[in-house]
């Protein structure tokens, strides 16, 4: 295991000193201080949404409220599966459920809380109220498919 992390430590710094084009300063870093993957976090507007879904990519819309106890349990668990490296390509659009009505009811959400998920133009799947872990990641998965 330390060999491991010595070899990633390694080639990283190989790749710095070899004057590589991404910065150590520029690679995705999370807040404990580990590399973060995590998916793109772009402002929803229906321009952006649509060349998302034309460009095919697999897309996460979430519905939340600041005042909404269940978003309050959602956040967490989706922005720990948001940080796997198997999610690192899922463009992401927040809605908040109060100030952005006119997104809300152009995705078809009822209330808060609500994950969608599409690959370019289909929808794959949605959840509302749903807290569970592996139901949220089985949703994402079907961004893919």
């Amino acid at each position: 295991m330390r060999h491991t992390r010595f070899l990633g430590v390694f080639l990283l710094a190989a790749g710095l000193a070899s004057g590589a084009a991404t910065s150590f300063w520029n690679l995705p870093w999370n807040a404990s201080g580990g590399l973060a993957w995590a998916a793109t976090d772009t402002s929803f507007t229906p321009q952006a949404f649509a060349a998302a879904q034309h460009e095919g990519k697999p897309i996460l819309v979430y519905i939340s409220a600041s005042w909404c106890a269940t978003c309050a349990v959602q956040r967490p668990v989706l922005d720990q599966l948001l940080d796997a490296p198997e999610f690192h390509d899922l463009a992401l659009y927040r809605i908040d459920f109060d100030t952005q009505k006119d997104f809300v009811r152009a995705v078809g959400a009822q209330t808060q809380s609500t994950l969608i998920v599409f690959h370019g133009t289909t929808e794959k799947g949605r959840l509302v109220g749903d807290t569970d872990r592996d139901a949220i990641r089985a949703l994402l998965v079907k961004a893919y498919q």
